[in-house]
């Protein structure tokens, strides 16, 4: 969001109050895993919403200064706006067709958490928006996508992810709200913290848990778009009026790099190293080759193992530029392949067929 919505949002009667005295006093000074846990025993036991009652909340969370629903799928910040929705009368429904009318998006997918109650309803990643939109975004991470397969009336994109470490599709909003959903995505990993046990995972997540991958893009859109105005006013709004917990990463945006640049960083150093290595052929039948395709030439230890997780083979070798494995004896089926040295280790997926 752009620091020109500060003047219009105050004039508003937008809410804008301080973040409570001694709130975060806890996390003060903390750092990694220890800041999360902190900041986790502050937001949690929040006063959970019913499902139901977010049609209501909308009109007091997300409403635009003209008093219709504030999408974030739909907004055009820059020109004319390609539709818009009021409030109760345009509330889905049915839809056909992008502006037919507003439903309740999860940014964080109902399927990666399974519909638990708490998340269900937590304002801080349900949003009101387009309903078509919002159906085709699905269950698709966030991501950046080159060549779209789809795109919406406000320029947000379906295609398959351009990031480093995942290739399937995804889903880009526009710059404009980048960082909104990167913080919602924080705010959800530190709130549900060690409350997430039934839990799913998917392409992006493991429970509450976010993949490095994701990680990766979400610190890049907290960082290109810095906390706005109407992130404070919704966070206030969430605060005092619902849920009684706030977003820590609008209040203190550098506690997300704290928290997990690290893991980040190591991300960074795993893909720059399996970019090193490949497999071929693969699939095969009777051998393939791990081929070294850097100029380093060093002790690697190699791993393989069953779909299972039984290991069958393990070799250290001089991985100068190949190393063929022997596979004609082994069952048909898919097996996984670590290369590894002292400081990181890449990892690959084998199928052996007849």
């Amino acid at each position: 969001m752009k620091k020109l919505f500060l003047f219009s949002l105050f004039i508003s009667g937008y809410c804008f109050s301080q973040i409570p005295n001694g709130y975060y006093n806890t996390a003060q000074g903390l750092s990694g895993n220890n800041l999360k846990v902190a900041l986790h025993n502050i937001i949690k036991n929040h006063t959970q919403l019913s499902y139901a009652n977010l049609w209501t909340a909308f009109q007091q969370t997300d409403k635009k200064t003209n008093g219709k629903v504030w999408d974030m799928y739909s907004f055009n910040p820059s020109g004319a706006q390609p539709y818009e929705y009021t409030f109760i009368t345009n509330q889905c429904g049915n839809y056909n067709s992008e502006g037919d009318c507003y439903n309740r998006e999860h940014t964080w997918p109902q399927s990666w958490f399974n519909q638990v109650a708490g998340p269900v309803s937590d304002l801080f990643h349900v949003y009101p928006t387009d309903g078509d939109v919002n159906g085709k975004r699905s269950d698709f991470p966030y991501g950046n996508v080159s060549s779209a397969s789809w795109t919406s009336m406000n320029g947000g994109k379906l295609g398959p992810c351009t990031n480093a470490g995942y290739n399937l599709t995804v889903f880009e909003p526009i710059n404009e709200y980048k960082g909104d959903l990167a913080r919602g995505y924080f705010y959800m990993s530190t709130r549900y913290y060690s409350e997430d046990a039934t839990w799913s995972t998917s392409d992006a997540t493991n429970k509450s848990t976010i993949l490095p991958w994701q990680l990766n893009v979400l610190l890049q859109w907290h960082h290109q778009d810095p906390v706005s105005a109407k992130e404070i006013a919704r966070n206030n709004k969430i605060y005092y009026t619902y849920q009684n917990n706030r977003n820590p990463f609008i209040d203190n945006p550098q506690w997300a790099d704290s928290i997990w640049v690290s893991a980040v960083n190591g991300f960074k150093e795993e893909t720059k190293f399996s970019a090193s290595f490949s497999i071929y052929p693969n699939p095969a039948n009777n051998y393939f080759e791990i081929i070294n395709k850097s100029s380093a030439a060093q002790d690697h230890l190699i791993q393989i193992k069953t779909i299972e997780g039984k290991l069958i083979e393990e070799m250290t070798v001089f991985l100068e530029s190949a190393k063929r494995i022997d596979c004609s004896t082994w069952a048909s089926g898919v097996y996984f392949i670590s290369v590894s040295n002292s400081t990181s280790r890449a990892n690959f997926k084998f199928v052996k067929v007849d």
